[in-house]
């Protein structure tokens, strides 16, 4: 990891959050402001709260994103959200190929990169999800699947300031089932590889997220490997004190 990566634990609530959760919000975005020195905190709500909570978060060093776009710009998509979109109510950066909606909506990696596309075409920095499902890990073939995943998903024009990868063994995913920390280690160094061949000194900037079942008691472990450039949180970030534990491991880094 280079020297110079600044830490992003990301709080993905998906369909989750009404107008009655601002309260967490608040505390999330005081949190962020006294971690400001030692990582970058973000929220990502359904696109139905973004624009209220970018208006609360004015002046506070908390960010926020979207959760999905479309490709285009604009059109007949009813109801799909475009990058453009996301950027007018506040975000800025955008999840993109996460595994449900890989598995729920069959995006393929194809989609993903049009996607991420879009998101730079927007101003947006673009949060790509890779990782294996439980059968793949089984078969010895986590890297493989990885690997196709960052070569078919990753824009060729990303840079350091506009791509953050997320590495999420799908398996993990809200099971409360986490990889060894040998095994996140492993996969996290060939992501770092595959970036660094790809794109030279702008993929070793890149941050490398990992998610899957983290929580307060395993964030210490996990975020503390090599290559582990924060993490992309599920539940425990619909509870401020549950993600603010998470991101203080970086408090005494």
């Amino acid at each position: 990891m280079a020297a110079s990566v600044r830490p992003l634990v990301a709080g993905n609530w998906k369909m989750n959050g009404l107008a009655a959760a601002m309260g967490e919000f608040n505390g999330i975005k005081a949190g962020a402001d006294k971690l400001a020195d030692k990582a970058e905190l973000m929220v990502c709500p359904p696109a139905t709260l973004l624009a209220q909570f970018n208006w609360a978060a004015k002046g506070s060093k908390l960010t926020l994103g979207g959760q999905d776009c479309h490709a285009k710009v604009s059109g007949a998509h009813t109801g799909d959200i475009a990058a453009e979109m996301l950027k007018d109510a506040g975000a800025s950066a955008v999840i993109v190929g996460h595994s449900e909606r890989r598995t729920d909506h069959r995006e393929t990696d194809a989609e993903v990169k049009g996607k991420a596309a879009a998101a730079h075409r927007a101003g947006l920095t673009a949060i790509v999800c890779v990782g294996e499902q439980k059968s793949q890990r089984e078969a010895g073939e986590t890297l493989a699947v990885v690997g196709g995943q960052l070569d078919g998903s990753l824009p060729d024009t990303a840079t350091a300031a506009t791509l953050v990868v997320a590495y999420e063994p799908v398996w993990a995913i809200g099971t409360g089932l986490t990889p060894t920390p040998a095994d996140v280690a492993e996969v996290h160094a060939f992501i770092r590889k595959k970036l660094d061949e790809r794109y030279g000194a702008e993929g070793n900037g890149m941050r490398i997220l990992y998610g899957g079942s983290v929580k307060p008691s395993n964030a210490k472990e996990l975020l503390g490997l090599p290559h582990v450039n924060g993490a992309l949180v599920g539940g425990a970030s619909l509870k401020a004190t549950d993600f603010l534990a998470i991101a203080e491991v970086y408090a005494g880094a």
